[in-house]
């Protein structure tokens, strides 16, 4: 009886001695436990429990090394998703359905020449005739596209993006072959005779702007792999057709007023309420196009090299992301432009002039081309970026140069699809009226 009453005075007991009775240890038929230096013990406990802090940085602080932001990017997530589908909702209740698949054929199918010029993709495949050929490439399908009024916007970028594919393809075919020639003796022996002419019409059809004698094959062609990106291609492709009608027409539709009375605040809202459903219409295109449709042409053709792109989304320079969101236009301009104007003894700085000048020029001619006005916004757009790419590279550093590359790429381009729209609008509408 004074044993148990003892022990019910006793503080917490300390936790060796609730292991050692877990492990089955034996106490006295009193019910006392034997002692186990109990000085210390009890000492340990005591300075454990006056002891709550210790040295350390706040998790949010750079010094502490914590990364794991999981949470935080969960929650920009369901932001972003709820902030978007407010937006959708107030679409819907404000416009309706617009959606129609039908009114996006109609873009092509109007009579027999509003289709990309179908023609025009077969006329001159197989001619080969370097300077001729080439400048018909670019001349001829402008010519006709400008000549044919009932050519639509849409068919013509289509046609002129076709020939421009094919320009800088044959260009790589003449460059290459050219480089062959010069190789001197027993090399061009025997580059000659492994060389098939008949490999032009795999190159025309790869998912690549860079010739080569020999291209990397995969082994097989995987069946599961090829329907994965044919359903996102046509998954993507509807999704992408149906936020153009139901979000991007009528945003620029409502933004013609503010241009015509030139209202600036009201022009810079209508700009900011159109980056966000831009910017996302331009990332699902990039997803759509540069995996899923070119992943798709190359399980097709067994084509080896699927770098299509590289991580852009980390850019902290704006010569970075021009240097990685398109790989094939990249190879292209660096293997037969930059690098042949280093060689002439140019300087760093002149060579990236001339390939921003050679992008200027081929943006401005697949927008202005086919929408049958010259305004020069998409080249100077792309001129913008020299300043702009030596600005962030010697001012921004680290997440700031990241955040300045994707501020750039989101408003800029509603800046120029609004003044081509603008003045498309002005030019075809008011006119009339």
């Amino acid at each position: 009886m004074t044993g148990r009453t003892r022990r019910s005075t006793i503080g917490p007991t300390p936790a060796g001695g609730n292991s050692k009775q877990a492990n089955g240890s034996k106490q006295s038929s009193a019910g006392e436990k034997t002692p186990s230096h109990p000085s210390h013990s009890n000492g340990k406990v005591k300075k454990e429990k006056q002891v709550c802090h210790v040295l350390q940085e706040s998790l949010l602080s750079s010094a502490s090394g914590y990364s794991n932001y999981r949470g935080i990017l969960n929650w920009c997530v369901v932001m972003l998703v709820l902030s978007n589908a407010r937006l959708f909702l107030e679409n819907l209740l404000k416009y309706g359905i617009l959606v129609d698949p039908i009114q996006v054929v109609s873009l092509f199918l109007k009579d027999p020449y509003s289709w990309p010029a179908p023609c025009l993709v077969i006329e001159t495949t197989g001619t080969f005739l370097y300077l001729v050929n080439l400048t018909t490439l670019l001349c001829f399908p402008s010519a006709t596209v400008l000549t044919l009024t009932s050519m639509t916007p849409a068919g013509g970028v289509f046609a002129l993006g076709v020939y421009t594919i094919l320009f800088m393809k044959l260009y790589s075919y003449k460059d290459v072959n050219m480089w062959c020639r010069e190789i001197r003796h027993t090399k061009a022996l025997k580059i000659a005779a492994a060389h098939d002419h008949l490999d032009i019409y795999y190159f025309v059809f790869a998912p690549t702007l860079c010739y080569e004698l020999n291209f990397p094959r995969s082994p097989r062609i995987r069946k599961s792999f090829l329907l994965r990106r044919l359903f996102e291609m046509l998954f993507f492709i509807q999704l992408l057709i149906g936020l153009v009608q139901q979000w991007i027409v009528p945003t620029i539709q409502n933004s013609m007023k503010p241009f015509q009375d030139m209202d600036f605040s009201r022009m810079m809202e209508r700009m900011l309420k159109l980056a966000v459903p831009n910017h996302l219409i331009w990332l699902i295109f990039f997803y759509w196009f540069f995996h899923s449709s070119m992943n798709f042409v190359a399980e097709l053709m067994r084509f080896g090299d699927r770098e299509f792109y590289r991580d852009w989304w980390n850019s902290e320079t704006v010569t970075y992301f021009w240097s990685n969101w398109n790989i094939p236009v990249h190879k292209w301009c660096l293997r037969h432009f930059y690098k042949p104007i280093m060689m002439r003894g140019a300087n760093k700085w002149v060579a990236q002039t001339a390939v921003f000048l050679v992008s200027a020029f081929f943006h401005e001619y697949l927008v202005s081309v086919p929408l049958k006005m010259f305004r020069l916004w998409a080249f100077m757009g792309m001129m913008s970026q020299i300043p702009l790419a030596w600005f962030v590279g010697r001012f921004l550093r680290g997440n700031h140069g990241n955040a300045a590359v994707w501020i750039s790429l989101i408003i800029g381009q509603p800046v120029a699809v609004l003044m081509y729209v603008h003045d498309y609008y002005v030019i075809h509408y008011m006119s009339q009226s």
